[in-house]
């Protein structure tokens, strides 16, 4: 019985945070354009080219000194990419750069820190998708938790936010990616429960950090 009552806290817990989350990804958009100029603008590409879009019209109004794309696919060329934010030739040839190396968030946080720090960048704008907005300011503070980072998200067309429960597609974008928010509060919580009891940081040990970030990257 004990077990039975403890099942249905964990769930009407789990329940109440996937309504939180949700209510979260509703309200982030439309997102409101920064009053102040940042350092840079860093966007985490993903199906929808909405968030190059939106980075290169905030680099046009100088929200940001350079724009950064993380992830971007090996086969795109540069020129390609142009033609899909449809942005000056100009200003994309100065001051946006490409980053190919990540396939995931993880290593999108990873590909913006190098970016940032060998730029002496720590007051950024970020933008990618409502959805998926908290799990990717999570990772970009793991890796550059002195830094300042400014949520810009994008409304993903094919989520319909706020009427997500009604849409088999919907619920299943909302659920996944509120689990993987979960994954990655835990990694961080055990990361922090491990250094107060005396890791300063040294190499991981099998099975901690990198692994559990590895099953809760997209």
């Amino acid at each position: 019985m004990r077990s039975l009552i403890a099942l249905a806290v964990v769930i009407l817990l789990w329940l109440a945070g996937l309504l939180v989350f949700a209510d979260r990804v509703i309200d982030s958009t439309p997102a409101v354009e920064p009053a102040t100029a940042a350092d840079a603008i860093v966007v985490l590409t993903g199906a929808s080219d909405l968030r190059l879009k939106e980075g290169m019209r905030l680099l046009e109004r100088r929200r940001g000194q350079r724009l950064f794309i993380s992830g971007v696919n090996r086969e795109v060329k540069r020129p390609e990419l142009m033609a899909v934010t449809q942005g000056s030739k100009r200003l994309y040839e100065c001051c946006v750069d490409l980053g190919y190396e990540a396939e995931n968030t993880v290593g999108n946080a990873r590909e913006i820190a190098d970016w940032a720090r060998g730029h002496d960048f720590y007051n950024l704008i970020v933008v990618t998708s409502d959805y998926h907005m908290p799990r990717a300011l999570l990772e970009l503070k793991a890796d550059m938790p002195d830094a300042h980072f400014i949520a810009y998200p994008v409304a993903t067309p094919e989520l319909d936010a706020r009427g997500w429960w009604k849409s088999p597609k919907s619920q299943r974008l909302i659920v996944v990616e509120y689990c993987k928010y979960l994954a990655i509060l835990t990694r961080d919580a055990i990361i922090s429960l491990s250094r107060s009891f005396g890791d300063k940081g040294g190499a991981p040990a099998a099975g901690s950090e990198d692994s559990a970030a590895a099953s809760a990257s997209s």
